[in-house]
């Protein structure tokens, strides 16, 4: 079995888990404190692997769980019978680098129409590039209809900082597109790397958005200055936050708002991986800060707000799985801001967090044979 801290009993292939506290922060450079965790506990139950998983949604209507692996592949869980069934159809992937199947998320009318979106890096004569194809899954056979590509990063560029996760908030379709390691892309309007983009449904860039006056691709730019943003969820109160994996240290949660500029690479609370200074933010920069940032880093792999009943206290709250950090973290927000309020060391790499219909939170892990966790409150 593998290692996961904080043990306090085990039964059968239940794991109870507490809330423990952080390690101490450095003083330089200042990060956002994580203080010590309530003592309120879960139970880990183990539902099988999958291979470098690394997204996966519950599908409205039906008793599937929706699950992509970076190698390429795409699979159906049944929550009754704990069967995987790999789903025919799926897009080719180049899986190098960071590349590969990436995110996958039901359209609005799934439960009538079958519409999801899927997310993935293909073949270009320029370098590996992130897509998103629309297309439609029958859950009764597992078979996908070729997806229709409705976006594409622009340029495409080497084989890390994709990021292709999406967000669906009432017509609009969200894709946070990373900045493909190239850095300076992420203050060119010009290009829709380091960004967010806001589209319709079709994947049209949507009405309204801030730069749409510029033309090309900054029509369909909503918010730009990032650089890695692995995640991506809308609040109870219809706010749209990101999640962003930082250089070394720096790691940020983020208050989405139409047209601002999240700074990067020009300010970030982290440093280069050679050692090298970046400006923090600081007031008046002329960058938005960031609600909530970690140093050291916690590599923060996917978000999500929590809006069930099993854990009536964190309704509201978002849940951060960490890479590097193998942790799970309880961030309350109020309005704009973000305060940390627990963190749980999870012993492995978390890449993806789920909230099921039942109000469960799904956890996938990271990496070859990385586990399918569901977790409940401690009896």
């Amino acid at each position: 079995m593998r290692r996961l801290l904080a043990l306090v009993s085990l039964v059968g292939p239940a794991l109870v888990v507490a809330a423990c506290a952080a390690d101490p922060e450095p003083a330089e450079p200042a990060g956002h404190p994580d203080p010590a965790a309530t003592a309120e506990d879960f139970r880990v139950t183990e539902h099988g692997t999958f291979d470098e998983g690394w997204a996966m949604r519950f599908l409205p209507g039906t008793e599937y769980l929706l699950v992509s692996e970076r190698g390429g592949a795409l699979k159906l869980r049944d929550r009754e019978t704990g069967e995987v069934t790999e789903v025919s159809g799926a897009p080719e992937v180049v899986h190098e680098g960071q590349g590969g199947m990436h995110d996958v998320l039901p359209g609005p009318g799934f439960a009538e129409d079958g519409t999801v979106y899927v997310s993935w890096v293909r073949d270009h004569p320029d370098g590996a590039q992130g897509v998103v194809g629309r297309s439609t899954l029958d859950v009764d056979t597992a078979e996908l209809s070729p997806p229709e590509v409705i976006w594409e990063q622009d340029p495409a560029a080497g084989n890390g900082h994709f990021a292709l996760r999406m967000l669906v908030s009432g017509d609009h379709l969200y894709v946070t597109s990373g900045d493909r390691q190239e850095m300076d892309p992420a203050q060119d309007t010009g290009t829709n790397l380091g960004t967010v983009v806001r589209l319709t449904l079709d994947g049209d860039p949507a009405p309204g958005n801030p730069w749409a006056g510029e033309g090309g691709a900054a029509e369909e730019l909503w918010t730009i200055g990032h650089r890695n943003p692995l995640g991506i969820a809308e609040d109870p109160t219809g706010a749209i936050w990101v999640s962003e994996m930082g250089p070394r240290g720096g790691d940020e949660l983020n208050l989405l708002e139409g047209g601002e500029n999240y700074g990067w690479p020009e300010a970030s609370m982290g440093v280069h991986y050679d050692g090298g200074a970046i400006p923090d933010h600081a007031e008046g920069d002329g960058f938005r800060a960031p609600a909530a940032y970690w140093v050291p880093s916690i590599s923060p792999g996917n978000l999500l707000v929590y809006g069930g009943d099993r854990f009536p206290g964190w309704r509201g709250s978002a849940l951060l799985g960490g890479l590097s950090g193998q942790t799970i973290v309880r961030v309350e927000l109020d309005g704009e801001r973000a305060t940390v309020a627990q963190k749980w060391d999870m012993g492995e790499r978390i890449r993806a967090l789920a909230e099921a219909p039942d109000g469960a939170i799904w956890v996938l892990e990271d990496g070859e044979g990385g586990r399918l966790l569901e977790l409940t409150p401690a009896p």
